[in-house]
């Protein structure tokens, strides 16, 4: 089920204002976008495929694509959440021409993968260091789809309607994986801090 994306309200982002100048056609609105996004694009592409070139053609082909069809796209959309969606779903229809890319969630329910890393520059203590290596590890060890709420979440620090869009399910749901995700990492945490007593 395709979600509605949420209605903005307030002030607009900088993004929304270069989205709309994008949509009448402003060329550096345009490569503000694919500037300000492709790192970010990148990095969630590469979870579903290592290989890099083809997560960097197909964001090349997601720009020409918005580029060509902009007099038709809503001017009204969380455009980091927009991207992204977009960005999966055209990794995904690829995958289904070559036999070579296999993509799709419900075939593939471990694809989505994550390497969670944590920043040495905040680690000043041995136990600081091995508490954060645990929580690395936990996280780790999380369903696919847990990951993938996660990363979006804490890593990418995009709203629960934005997840909504991208995963392609509504708010509730990403609230429930959240809640799922959170109280497996707290059983784990309170059973390796048990564990870790003198």
């Amino acid at each position: 089920m395709l979600v509605a994306p949420p209605k903005q309200t307030g002030k607009l982002t900088d993004d929304q204002i270069q989205w709309q100048r994008f949509l009448k056609g402003n060329v550096v609105a345009f490569e503000y976008l694919m500037t300000t996004h492709f790192r970010a694009l990148f990095s969630y592409g590469l979870k579903f495929s290592p290989d890099e070139e083809f997560v960097k053609d197909t964001i090349q082909d997601l720009f020409l694509y918005i580029w060509e069809k902009r007099r038709n796209l809503s001017a009204d959309v969380p455009v980091a959440a927009y991207l992204m969606a977009s960005l999966r779903r055209m990794m995904n229809r690829s995958s289904v021409k070559s036999p070579f890319l296999q993509l799709s969630y419900e075939n593939h329910p471990d694809l989505f993968d994550v390497k969670f890393s944590v920043e040495k520059e905040y680690i000043r203590h041995e136990t600081s260091r091995l508490m954060s290596q645990r929580l690395k590890l936990t996280l780790e060890k999380l369903p696919p789809r847990l990951k993938e709420v996660i990363y979006l979440k804490f890593y990418q620090e995009l709203s629960r309607e934005q997840i909504a869009v991208i995963m392609n399910i509504t708010p509730q749901t990403v609230s429930n994986l959240l809640q799922i995700a959170m109280k497996k990492l707290r059983k784990h945490w309170k059973a390796e801090f048990f564990i870790s007593l003198p």
